[in-house]
């Protein structure tokens, strides 16, 4: 199968990594009566749907065997479960973005950029952002919070009377390009709302043959709902110029922040990940979302640095104090007491540009991440008996 994985068809519009967590999860309940039905969903949602062919397809062309119902959780899996489990065991080959096209002749003859590698204006990223919603609520993802749209009993004024309970404003549903290409805030306030009210709807009901209904499901899980729609607008805010990026982690998750680079990414990831391990991840999370909020200011700048170097100097004299001289312990705060950050002194530089915020805060980020670091091997290498949880 490994080399069909490859084809256009095969591509997700999930990450990975929920794929396949929602794939063991469906797995460990096959013996549901109506299992063939959800798998059936799930590959729906999680790949693409413009193909004649594609896992759906195939799942389709594999003929029906029932399990051993005397079995609670047989041993052996029919054909159909076992595509699932081989679909998830060679997940790694499946793509989350269109595989590389090779150039026509006249992208070949042109010395320009290739119209697909174009940043797109606020009314492209509009019309794909629409588009991706009028999906996600075909597929019921909308349900949860908006009521069921069905051709036999219509959704009715449910979605503007919440976004107007919410959001205090009215004629945004049915969402309209040309209104939110015209009001970027407008546009980025219910991006971040419909965040809240996205579930990834899992059982089934029945189908709906009347004017192709569809589906009609239950059984709404919130946080795979959110996972996807954050992924989902993510590729498209990659493909414009705004510089957003909807956070996938810390308190702002869901909110849309200014973009970084790989590495730090990975650096936020890394650090704000550790709920259950430090005490001091939620000053962490919070620093994140003051820092990285859109339209924050020096103020907020400032106090998120200021929340940063007080994690350090909380572990200044503890877990600093086995792995670092005075000196070098000292040389950490040089930075936030000789600028304007932490502390009133009249000795503090306080005309400073703004960059320098941002060079002190991932300086200390990267500074807690290494005292994570620390933590990590201290509490390997002390005795079970001695750790203090």
């Amino acid at each position: 199968m490994s080399a069909r994985l490859s084809e256009p068809d095969y591509q997700l519009v999930w990450p990975r990594s929920l794929f396949v967590a929602e794939a063991s999860r469906l797995l460990n309940i096959r013996t549901e009566s109506d299992w063939d039905d959800r798998c059936v969903l799930l590959l729906s949602d999680a790949f693409v749907s413009d193909h004649v062919d594609g896992p759906v397809a195939a799942f389709g062309r594999i003929p029906v065997e029932s399990a051993d119902p005397w079995n609670i959780q047989p041993a052996t899996m029919t054909p159909r479960q076992k595509f699932l489990k081989d679909l998830m065991a060679q997940a790694d080959c499946l793509h989350e973005d269109p595989p590389p096209k090779r150039p026509y002749w006249r992208d070949r003859q042109s010395s320009s950029p290739r119209a697909g590698d174009a940043r797109w204006p606020i009314d492209v990223v509009v019309r794909e952002f629409v588009a991706l919603v009028y999906e996600l609520d075909m597929a019921r993802y909308l349900d949860r919070r908006f009521d069921v749209d069905c051709e036999d009993q219509p959704r009715g004024n449910q979605a503007e009377v919440v976004i107007e309970r919410e959001l205090g404003t009215t004629d945004v549903w049915p969402l309209v390009p040309a209104i939110l290409s015209s009001d970027p805030d407008l546009f980025y306030t219910v991006v971040e709302f419909l965040h809240d009210c996205v579930a990834r709807p899992r059982k089934p009901i029945f189908y709906h043959t009347w004017n192709d209904c569809g589906w009609h499901r239950e059984e709404f899980d919130i946080e795979t709902g959110r996972t996807v729609y954050r992924w989902r607008v993510n590729k498209i805010f990659e493909r414009s110029d705004s510089g957003l990026r909807m956070a996938e982690d810390g308190e702002d998750v869901g909110r849309l922040v200014t973009v970084t680079d790989g590495a730090r990414t990975e650096l936020v990831d890394a650090v704000v990940n550790r709920a259950d391990k430090e005490p001091t991840t939620d000053q962490v999370r919070h620093a994140l979302a003051l820092f990285r909020g859109r339209g924050a200011d020096r103020n907020l700048k400032r106090s998120a640095v200021a929340t940063l170097a007080l994690v350090l100097e909380e572990r200044r004299h503890g877990v600093l104090a086995d792995a670092m001289t005075k000196t070098d312990r000292g040389a950490l705060f040089e930075i936030a007491n000789g600028f304007h950050v932490r502390h009133q002194r009249a000795d503090q530089k306080r005309d400073y540009d703004e960059f320098y915020l941002d060079w002190i805060f991932w300086v200390y980020l990267a500074s807690i991440e290494l005292t994570n670091r620390v933590i990590d091997e201290q509490r390997n290498l002390r005795p079970a008996a001695d750790i203090e949880w």
